[in-house]
């Protein structure tokens, strides 16, 4: 049989994109919609970034060529920096945003490790079942119970002066905030995260697993060895991600269970915007800020990837 002529080779290597687009258009079509909303309530809105550099109210145009608008440069960013809150801001968020890390991170990975080495399958989907749970709860409704649990005749007191302690006011004492926050947001979302890595399991060769047993390799060997291996590229993925979201911590969560005793340890950069920003009506001055905490978790997002591709084979890009 003759080879292809490299005219004709030629050719048919310029209509491969064609081919694919092709074969492919449903997937297009599935991803429009999400694409469209993505550029609609994501791109579109950033114009409005210009206010953070003008001293905006509402009624003023966002851009005016006829003096409309009073541009400020700088200020509103300066301002933040040399305030009085820009250093307690900047530590309780990263704080909590790095404890948080820390401690949680690996949550999700051991229980999906020891999820998947249960076999027997109506346990394990109520396992999985019940961990999903807690994500579906409203904000508003994991708060109440919170504060419910750490009320001075909540069950957490219960448990203290069962053991003959003293009740302690939870919700008004700085000290235990960081500890109840990262708790309950572990709490809430391990096991929804946990799906990634299980999907990830899944996908995993049985083979593996069965010349390792003819080597003698118990289950705790082909889990550390074979299981944990196969989902390193998604580990890697997924911190990357957490790392870029460093000062991002749950705003709406930690606004309905703080009060302003809690101030100290609590407040981080987005009470203080719904505060200062939004209550506040500082539109510019919100959207400096919002701008700049931006900016840094970007910057920590290109720096995690940039290490992650030079210590590792996997990263964003």
């Amino acid at each position: 049989m003759k080879a292809a002529p490299p005219v004709k080779a030629a050719v048919m290597s310029r209509k491969t994109p064609h081919f694919r687009l092709r074969e492919n258009i449903q997937l297009y079509v599935i991803m429009l919609p999400v694409l469209l909303h993505i550029f609609v309530f994501s791109y579109i809105p950033m114009y409005g970034i210009v206010i953070a550099f003008q001293n905006y109210y509402p009624g003023s145009p966002f851009l005016s060529f006829t003096g409309g608008t009073d541009w400020v440069g700088l200020k509103h960013f300066t301002d933040f920096l040399n305030g009085p809150y820009f250093v307690r801001l900047m530590r309780n968020t990263f704080n909590l945003s790095f404890l948080s890390l820390v401690l949680g991170f690996w949550v999700p990975i051991l229980f999906a490790l020891l999820v998947n080495e249960l076999r027997h399958g109506i346990f394990k989907k109520y396992v999985q079942t019940a961990s999903y749970l807690p994500h579906f709860i409203s904000n508003v409704v994991v708060a109440g119970m919170v504060l419910a649990f750490i009320n001075t005749d909540g069950i957490v007191n219960s448990f203290v002066k069962m053991f003959g302690g003293t009740p302690i006011s939870f919700a008004t004492e700085p000290g235990y905030f960081a500890a109840i926050y990262i708790i309950t947001t572990i709490w809430k979302s391990f096991g929804w995260s946990s799906i990634l890595y299980l999907s990830a399991m899944s996908s995993v060769d049985p083979h593996l697993y069965e010349a390792a047993k003819m080597d003698g390799a118990n289950r705790f060997k082909q889990m550390l060895h074979i299981t944990l291996p196969s989902i390193r590229p998604t580990i890697f993925i997924l911190l990357i991600f957490a790392i870029g979201g460093l000062l991002g911590a749950n705003s709406e969560f930690i606004l309905l269970i703080y009060n302003p005793t809690l101030y100290e340890t609590a407040d981080v950069i987005g009470t203080y915007l719904y505060r200062y920003g939004l209550l506040g009506g500082n539109f510019s001055s919100g959207t400096a800020i919002g701008l700049f905490i931006s900016l840094i978790n970007f910057s920590l997002l290109f720096l995690a990837n940039k290490l992650a591709r030079k210590y590792s084979d996997y990263a964003l890009w």
